[in-house]
């Protein structure tokens, strides 16, 4: 007795007939309709009187909702894998992950070659469709980066790019009988599906013997690989004399016993899924809707008279991978579905930040308040299981994951990913007031404030995360008319260290809600922010390009331009110096955040003679289309490089020359400068935990990591002489000697008594270290 304690699943198998099109799709509905989980059809292109398959199928996906679909099987000599693989991952994409792809090594030769196929022995044929199975999932690993080479007899790639992602774990099933296609299914594929009408009594438990014996020796779990089964038959009332094998021909018989049948396919012989052969609707609306949850319910009682052990298997590659340190069966089960560990489809995706490649030993990504406590509380027993505060498993919290500082990840601890909790809801019209998931990106908010005419000064990517940006300050394209994001913020919901869900505010724990507003990532996971938004009208966008040859002198002028422009306007200056052959240039982007235009371009003009211009755009936009929305996922690689910032009261003559002196030599990969005057400046130092209120000019750049001593140097001798403090979001700078830059003393004595307060083990040491 076989019973791989898989989920049950039922389809159907229906025939693409080409002079009954409209009736085909009408049953892959009806299908849908009647319960069924997955919808089949025939894969025979060399076949006139039916439809294309693939084409079929993407059409069926259009028209239903809920169901899989698959090939029952995909004719390889006329599908090449590469090809197939692509638009398998990209039906998945558009279906919502409902695609599976059932793989045939080939029939009916002549009709294969005569549609331009070539003709393979049964040995030949074989290894075509293992060298096939390579590139379907080579071309399906979209988190490799290197390009995908397979050399193969049959099916070559010579440097192909991956992807995309499917939108699940696509199943790859196989059409095999014979002894080297079973070993071929246990060594590679995620199922078998052979047709009962083409077995014999004891073919099922004979094939499943060697597809075990050849998982075993490809060092996979035999669960790993699902038992699919195509079946035919007719509902009767006469049931069959006993001892009728139901393990091979049709199944002739009332419900009751395809009930029976059914069962004792799935505990004696090991099958989980069960696709009927049937055109006929009253028959697959029988099969869905009284034989499907019959067969679940018996099989279920049958399990638990037995003690069968059910669920997901993973496989044995990725349970390899696991980290010693974390107990993964603990996960919490309100967690468990959605966690990735090392070796999932979905890490590659999920393991990195924007600018750092990070090896966590899983993420959890909770959707409520409620899964954050749960993810907290299972890191938390981790870490009390683990080797004492010095070798403590790391935690780490994500919201966009686009923070420069890496910090939203690590190597071998657990990732909270808050992606989930990106809900944007107005509560109060009147007041502007809206509530914010910490995972949302800015693009989004500014997509749904903007339906309102609102709006809130957020950085200048769309891609940024608002429980990370909503934190630690916020410096925006809007910030000297509206300050900084923080500055908008009226509420945290946030999990503290102990498990508990405190609400901070003006009014409910104030001391926390001063600490959240500059050093929210070192407090606790905020998981809502409440803000007050502002009205926005449509915005004038503008770009300008600079001769900088002469970037101390540029400098200088820009400075003396922005920080005695009205409020409305805010720039960005970026300053590239000469090389490779390339010569200096500054680019800034500007927001002047009003809809007049006269006055925009009062405030531009300017800007236009302060160096040699080379190109100029305005155009009035939308603030959404400034931050535009955009979600795609972060795969940094290597420790990103290093960052310096500084924030400088004005760019005076020493100012400006030393901030020149850092472009010319040569280190940064990127000089940048962000106005942070005007309303930024209207509140007092110790009104948050921010405390650069004084500053005009926030200077950033960075350097690869390799050089990271040559560039602190430099920066260290130019900017630190002149600069008010530096911003905790544009740092990689973990010098205890530099944690006064960020948090100047009277700042960092109050961040640590609320510290001691809310997180007295320091359970978030990612960010600054206040203790």
């Amino acid at each position: 007795m076989t019973d791989y304690g898989h989920d049950l699943t039922f389809g159907s198998f229906l025939t693409p007939r080409a002079d009954a099109a409209e009736q085909v799709v009408d049953l892959a509905v009806a299908s849908e309709e009647a319960g069924l989980d997955l919808v089949t059809f025939q894969d025979h292109p060399y076949q006139p009187s039916f439809l294309d398959t693939w084409t079929l199928l993407s059409y069926v996906a259009a028209r239903t909702e809920r169901v899989h679909l698959a090939p029952n099987v995909a004719n390889l000599p006329l599908r090449q894998p590469a090809v197939l693989a692509r638009s398998a991952a990209s039906l998945d994409l558009l279906s919502g992950g409902r695609v599976e792809l059932a793989l045939g090594s080939g029939a009916f030769w002549d009709a294969i070659v005569a549609m331009g196929g070539q003709r393979l022995t049964p040995g030949q044929a074989v290894d075509a469709l293992s060298e096939a199975i390579d590139v379907v999932r080579g071309i399906w690993d979209a988190g490799e980066r290197r390009a995908l080479r397979v050399d193969g007899t049959y099916h070559q790639v010579a440097g192909a790019k991956r992807g995309p992602l499917p939108a699940h774990d696509i199943g790859l099933w196989l059409g095999a009988y014979k002894p080297r296609m079973l070993r071929l299914t246990g060594a590679k594929a995620d199922g078998w599906l052979p047709s009962m009408g083409y077995l014999q009594p004891g073919d099922l438990d004979r094939g499943n013997a060697v597809i075990d014996e050849a998982a075993d020796d490809a060092g996979r779990d035999p669960r790993e690989i699902r038992r699919i089964l195509n079946v035919s038959g007719a509902f009767t009332g006469t049931t069959p004399p006993p001892g009728t094998p139901v393990d091979a021909g049709s199944i002739q018989g009332p419900v009751d016993w395809w009930v029976e049948a059914l069962a004792t396919l799935a505990t004696e012989h090991g099958v989980a899924t069960f696709v009927l052969g049937s055109d006929d609707p009253r028959t697959l609306a029988t099969f869905g809707r009284e034989v499907a949850p019959a067969v679940r319910e018996e099989v279920a009682a049958r399990r638990a008279s037995a003690g069968t052990t059910t669920g997901v298997v993973r496989p044995a590659r990725a349970l390899a991978l696991r980290e010693p340190g974390i107990d993964y069966d603990a996960v919490p089960s309100s967690l468990r579905d959605r966690a990735v560990e090392p070796g999932d489809r979905e890490y590659p995706l999920v393991r990195s930040t924007y600018m750092r490649g990070g090896r966590p030993g899983i993420v959890l990504r909770p959707r409520t308040t409620g899964e954050v406590v749960d993810a907290l509380q299972f890191t938390r027993a981790q870490q009390d299981a683990g080797n004492g505060a010095d070798d403590r498993l790391p935690l780490s919290v994500r919201s966009g994951g686009h923070g420069i500082s890496g910090r939203s990840t690590n190597d071998g601890g657990v990732v909270v990913d808050l992606k989930r909790l990106d809900e944007v809801t107005v509560l109060d019209r009147a007041t502007r007031r809206v509530r914010v998931g910490a995972g949302a990106t800015w693009g989004r908010v500014a997509a749904v404030l903007g339906e309102h005419g609102w709006g809130v000064s957020s950085g200048d990517s769309g891609g940024v995360g608002v429980g990370g940006l909503a934190t630690a300050g916020g410096v925006g394209l809007m910030g000297r008319l509206h300050g900084l994001t923080i500055d908008s913020v009226v509420a945290y919901d946030v999990v503290l260290a102990d498990g508990t869900v405190a609400r901070a505010s003006a009014d409910e724990n104030p001391d926390l809600f001063w600490g959240l507003r500059g050093a929210g990532g070192s407090l606790g996971v905020v998981t809502h922010v409440e803000l007050a938004a502002h009205d926005v009208p449509p915005v004038v966008f503008a770009t300008l390009l600079w001769d900088a040859s002469d970037p101390a002198a540029l400098l200088r002028a820009w400075g003396e331009v922005v920080e005695s422009s009205p409020r409305e306007l805010t720039s960005f200056l970026i300053v590239q110096a000469a090389r490779r052959g390339n010569p200096a240039v500054a680019q800034a982007y500007s927001v002047f955040a009003s809809d007049d235009v006269p006055a925009a371009e009062r405030a531009l003009t300017p800007l236009l003679g302060i160096a040699p211009l080379l190109q100029q755009q305005a155009q009035v936009v939308p603030y959404s289309a400034v931050v535009a929305a955009h979600d795609v996922p972060h795969q940094g690689e290597g420790d990103g490089g290093t960052y310096r910032n500084s924030v400088v009261d004005t760019f005076d003559v020493d100012t400006a020359r030393r901030a020149a002196a850092v472009v010319e030599s040569g280190l940064g990969q990127l000089f940048q400068v962000r106005a942070v005057g005007g309303a930024v400046n209207d509140l007092t130092s110790d009104a948050t935990a921010y405390a650069h209120r004084d500053g005009q000019q926030f200077v950033v750049s960075n350097v690869a990591f390799a050089r990271r001593t040559e560039f602190d140097a430099v920066w260290d001798e130019q900017m630190l002489p002149v600069q008010h403090g530096s911003y905790v979001s544009f740092s990689t700078d973990r010098r205890p000697e530099r944690l006064v830059d960020v948090f100047p003393g009277p700042t960092l004595a109050r961040l640590r008594d609320v510290k001691r307060r809310y997180d007295p083990e320091n359970v978030f040491d990612r960010n600054a270290d206040l203790t």
